[in-house]
């Protein structure tokens, strides 16, 4: 590969980084060709994007993007495969389920970048599967809010209701 080459493929690269906001770095060496095209199915299916790449690239194309993480940059080393996503956990969720037909245990998660937040090894695979994406946490705190303004409807919409209406009526009667 020569010069211009390289700097293509940073580019390319760093403009991934720049257009999904979640990244994975995971290690699928040993999948034979059945296994990775499996993998890639799997991907597409959860609009994962699948790149094998070349560590020194990657890390160059980090430092464009300035995404370059001291930890990151430390697990760049042996065969490293990125996933790129739109959603924070779909890279995790192709990887737990991938893992359950798989006996080798791959692939391994070496890091995420999720939520412009660091996470190493593999041990944080499961917390990773269960983070919430932005729309979950929103759609959890509008029904917050509307479980108590539902509680004061259905009160004054039933026999309570009729009540506190005849309260109000008495008190208004009063000030007349």
């Amino acid at each position: 590969m020569n010069r211009e080459e390289k700097r293509q493929v940073i580019e390319s690269l760093a403009a991934k980084l720049n257009e999904y906001p979640h990244f994975y770095i995971a290690d699928i060496a040993d999948l034979n060709a059945e296994q990775t095209a499996k993998l890639r199915r799997q991907c597409f299916e959860k609009e994962v994007s699948l790149m094998v790449v070349k560590n020194t690239l990657f890390i160059k194309a980090l430092e464009a993007a300035n995404k370059a993480d001291a930890e990151l940059v430390k697990v760049l080393s042996g065969a490293s495969s990125v996933m790129f996503s739109a959603t924070n956990k779909a890279p995790a969720q192709v990887i737990k389920e991938f893992r359950k037909s798989n006996p080798q245990g791959k692939p391994v998660l070496k890091a995420a970048f999720v939520e412009d937040c660091v996470y190493v090894g593999d041990q944080n695979l499961d917390m990773l599967v269960a983070i919430k994406s932005r729309e979950e946490l929103i759609g959890d705190i509008i029904g917050l809010l509307q479980s108590p303004a539902k509680n004061v409807i259905s009160a004054l919409t039933g026999s309570a209701g009729q009540k506190v209406a005849g309260l109000v009526k008495a008190l208004e009667e009063r000030e007349n």
